[in-house]
């Protein structure tokens, strides 16, 4: 072993140890690949920078923009309303139309974006059956990842193979080359989860969750609010009278969280959600989030001269056609996470107060805004309805996921949904026939997108998943360098020397557990940056066509079946679920030996060896 694959290897392991822990975030730790190599003299600065020139990031890119013009024009939406439909009360129809749902959807877009649409509903269509939506969650997370079963486009290591193969001057993959393996895949993945559905009646936490649709006092009861909200009557020496509440200290000196204002009107009291720039008056009554451990109420008040008036029964609830409610999930790539509510100016920009957190099941107690967010966490929300709808409008940043009985959710009917239909049928027409590269077919699609109007300029920059492509861009020189420096050639040897004398299939078994196994540690995008080489390596020695060993790659890499954290996607869906880490493992782990004997099956069958 030379000193150059020593370093590369140490680099390697640095990078895997910062992946599973997620400190510093995957993409700056891409960047530092991209530094640290040419510095190392282990590749050149033009080497080190061609990921970036790579068609497959930006074939990403441009299926990211397209996923977004089908959100935007309400097609993924229209999905979901059929859906509700057609489940009508059978919880059978409904797990097997949701997964073909989310599959189908999924072939096309972000199975993380689809996963993110699909939450709200499912949970709406628990409610409406009255079973525990662990029962769906697990199947809608398997359904996003089998997804990528299905076709070329359907997720980033699918491209990330095929650039890998098309580098060697190979032909590369078909956009159906995937599906006949995937659809086999879907239909067993279906069947198992009818079976394996039992496992997932998760464990009552005592609160509701299932049954009738949850309304305010559900909400404040899961969230322990009981004993924080307060009615506090400003009297008239009241040192905050004449004031605006942005020169107020009343957060971090008093713990105290303005939710609403009563102000009194021509003919009775009305609620106005606060704002910073808003003066305060002599008689106006502030309802105020304030934690327990927060000291002595009446100490405040004294103070600040103001007067505890009492709470009704159901006060928000009679104030529900001014004041929303809401909870909101964090998904992995929102900004919030790692940030408290204080550094986002959470009421400043999103015009909401967060007002509860639950965390791993449980509500925290205590001080909130100055407690750093975790991805999955679901935040309690209170303002006004329109704001909590713009959060609907910011998919990489929030996913709202329900809203209680209290509002009803019309839905929006979109205009432009058949001329997205159009762009994405033109895409996918090209791509099937070779007429043109598909990274042009995709950006074609975008520009029709573009000129139809079905999505303006900005949202489709802030629709690119920018971490994604530079994680892809930094890793691909990675996989440069250990094809250098000998790296691919020893892994090979060791795969050889393991299962190479019991026949090609067993190899093909051995290089799926390898890619499945690494996808738990890092994502699994970089999992077949890495791997990808390897099989063609292998393939190689073999004296074997490349093709069966790069689609088992492929396949392994979507198989992120076996723990929450081994995709964006499972995550998702842990807090919903309400699920532990343990419930994973017994389900996903024998669904991933049975994905692994249907890919060393069918593979050497359809694409002889």
């Amino acid at each position: 072993m030379n000193h150059e694959l020593i370093i590369v290897f140490v680099l390697l392991g640095l990078c895997v140890g910062l992946f599973m822990i997620n400190k510093p975030r995957m993409d700056v730790v891409a960047l530092i690949v991209i530094i640290a190599l040419p510095l190392l003299g282990i590749v050149s600065v033009p080497e080190a920078l061609a990921g970036f020139a790579d068609p497959s990031v930006v074939l990403i890119a441009a299926l990211f923009v397209i996923g977004e013009g089908l959100v935007q024009t309400g097609v993924t939406h229209r999905m979901g309303d059929w859906l509700m439909k057609r489940a009508g009360h059978s919880e059978t129809r409904l797990l097997v139309l949701l997964m073909l749902s989310v599959a189908i959807l999924g072939s096309v877009m972000s199975s993380t974006g689809v996963v993110a649409i699909f939450i709200p509903v499912v949970l709406g269509l628990a409610g409406r059956l009255g079973v525990s939506p662990g029962r769906l969650m697990m199947p809608l997370s398997f359904a996003g990842l089998i997804s990528g079963m299905q076709t070329l486009v359907a997720t980033p290591p699918n491209m990330v193979v095929d650039s890998a193969l098309k580098r060697e001057g190979l032909a590369g993959f078909g956009f159906f080359t995937f599906t006949p393996v995937g659809v086999v895949v879907l239909v067993l993945g279906i069947g198992y989860m009818l079976m394996a559905r039992r496992w997932l009646t998760v464990r009552s936490d005592g609160n509701n969750h299932s049954g009738a649709r949850r309304g305010f006092r559900d909400l404040i009861n899961d969230y322990q609010l009981n004993r924080r909200q307060h009615r506090l009557l400003i009297r008239g020496q009241s040192p905050l009278a004449g004031r605006m509440l942005q020169d107020l200290s009343l957060r971090t000196q008093h713990c105290a969280n303005v939710v609403a204002i009563e102000r009194a009107g021509r003919f009775s009291h009305e609620i106005i959600p606060p704002n910073a720039a808003m003066e305060l008056k002599t008689g106006d009554v502030l309802f105020i989030d304030r934690a327990e451990d927060a000291g002595n109420l009446t100490e405040m008040c004294r103070d600040l001269v103001l007067e505890e008036l009492p709470l009704p029964e159901g006060y928000l609830s009679n104030q529900a056609r001014v004041v929303g409610m809401a909870e909101v999930l964090l998904p992995p790539d929102s900004s919030l996470v790692g940030k408290t509510i204080l550094e986002m100016s959470f009421r400043r920009k999103h015009g909401l107060n967060v007002v509860g957190l639950r965390r791993d099941r449980k509500p925290l107690e205590g001080q909130l805004l100055e407690e750093k967010l975790k991805m999955g966490d679901i935040l309690l929300v209170i303002g006004p309805w329109k704001s909590i709808r713009r959060l609907q409008e910011q998919p990489q940043e929030f996913i709202v996921l329900s809203l209680p009985a209290e509002v009803d959710d019309v839905a929006a009917a979109p205009d432009r949904a058949p001329q997205a239909l159009l762009s994405l049928a033109v895409m996918i027409v090209l791509m099937v026939t070779g007429v043109v590269p598909n990274v042009v077919a995709a950006l074609l699609a975008c520009l029709m997108m573009g000129a139809l109007r079905c999505i303006d300029l900005s949202s489709a920059y802030k629709s690119i998943h920018w971490q994604s492509l530079v994680l892809i861009a930094g890793m691909i020189p990675f996989a440069l360098s250990l094809e250098r420096t000998g790296g691919i050639e020893l892994a090979v040897t060791h795969l050889m020397d393991l299962f190479g004398g019991a026949g090609p299939r067993l190899l093909l078994a051995g290089l799926f557990v390898l890619t499945a196994a690494t996808g738990l540690f890092i994502s699994n995008t970089a999992t077949a940056v890495l791997m990808a080489p390897v099989a063609l390596s292998v393939a190689r020695h073999l004296d074997a066509s490349p093709l069966p060993f790069a689609l088992t790659v492929a396949l392994a890499a979507s198989a992120a079946f076996m723990t929450p954290v081994s995709s964006p996607v499972n995550t998702l869906v842990l807090g919903p679920g309400r699920y532990r880490f343990m419930d994973f493992v017994k389900v996903g782990v024998p669904f991933t030996v049975l994905v692994m004997i249907i890919t060393v099956m069918m593979v050497p069958w359809l694409f002889p060896l």
